[in-house]
């Protein structure tokens, strides 16, 4: 979540005439994340997000991510509930952007998962892919491997080298790895393709649901289990924690056991889900984010991770 476009009293007193929300009591803006401008909404009818929408998210994706949501929470998954305008809609606009106002959900995020966060946290994405099988939309992974070759282009890859010395080579190397090896014919569906800690809600320490939906897509679920695994199993200096990784396999695999071909392909989806996040927080890192309450993600960190995949940080592990 970020704040990018700023509301004034004016456009948010005509935004909510389109709803039955009644009056605005509150609107403060939520300086988290990268990707969207995120305002918690207090009105009379109670606590709501607006979201609108900017930079990579295309208007044209906006239908898949509403309707996932949508038929997520009918089926009984915690997550944001997108509410409809007195017109049935529920994308509007905002300044000549898309925006929604979606339901509030309740819980923390957990600054530092222990392993029965992480346990936790693997039995909610299960449940989530369970909840989405049978969603009729389609999306593309547009930030999946065909993706990332493209990414790494000369100028980025100067950026790389910057960062740190031969970190360009290393990158390239690892593309070419990944093309050969990444697999195929894996069960595939909805995906979240985000679920960082603080995406997911704790109450109490169990979880308590899931936010940030602007990146799902349709790929291998297993895939979506390997971003898990970064982003809830590595300490800050890119070590595997193993007892963290073991956890949330396990979670995972109460509610949606893997399959082999899954299980054998971790450690290269682990790797690949890695290069995602690299890559893409080197395009932030080059771009800044200008105009905007928040500060880009450091790429390092996802080198290091990537250094430890290469050394078969996970294989032992699964």
């Amino acid at each position: 979540m970020a704040v990018y476009t700023d509301i004034s009293d004016r456009e948010l007193e005509d935004l909510l005439a389109q709803y039955d929300l009644g009056r605005a009591l509150s609107c403060k803006g939520v300086a988290e994340g990268i990707e969207n401008s995120n305002f918690i909404l207090d009105t009379e009818r109670g606590r709501f997000i607006l979201t609108i929408y900017e930079r990579r998210v295309r208007a044209a994706d906006l239908p898949y991510f509403i309707d996932l949501m949508r038929w997520l929470a009918a089926r009984g998954f915690p997550c944001p509930t997108p509410i409809p305008d007195r017109s049935g809609r529920a994308l509007t606009e905002v300044r000549g952007k898309p925006c929604a106002i979606v339901s509030f959900l309740n819980g923390l995020s957990i600054r530092s998962p222990t392993a029965a966060h992480c346990e936790e946290a693997g039995a909610g994405l299960a449940r989530l892919h369970a909840a989405a099988d049978g969603f009729p939309g389609r999306r593309a992974n547009d930030l999946g491997l065909k993706a990332w070759a493209p990414m790494f282009e000369p100028r980025h890859a100067a950026a790389a080298a910057a960062l740190e010395p031969g970190l360009d080579g290393r990158i390239a190397a690892d593309l070419d790895a990944l093309e050969a090896a990444w697999p195929s014919a894996l069960p595939e569906g909805p995906i979240h393709a985000d679920l960082f800690p603080d995406n997911v809600f704790f109450i109490q320490d169990r979880f308590a649901g899931a936010i940030d939906f602007y990146f799902a897509c349709d790929d291998a679920l297993a895939y979506d289990l390997a971003v898990c695994l970064n982003a809830w199993c590595f300490d800050p200096q890119g070590r595997v924690l193993a007892d963290h990784a073991r956890a949330l396999l396990r979670g995972y695999e109460a509610e949606r056991p893997l399959t082999g071909p899954e299980r054998t392909a971790m450690p290269i989806l682990a790797r690949g889900a890695a290069m995602r996040f690299f890559l893409t927080r080197l395009v932030d890192w080059q771009r800044g984010a200008e105009g905007a309450l928040v500060t880009p993600k450091d790429p390092m960190e996802y080198a290091r991770r990537l250094d430890a995949h290469r050394a078969g940080g996970l294989e032992a592990i699964l």
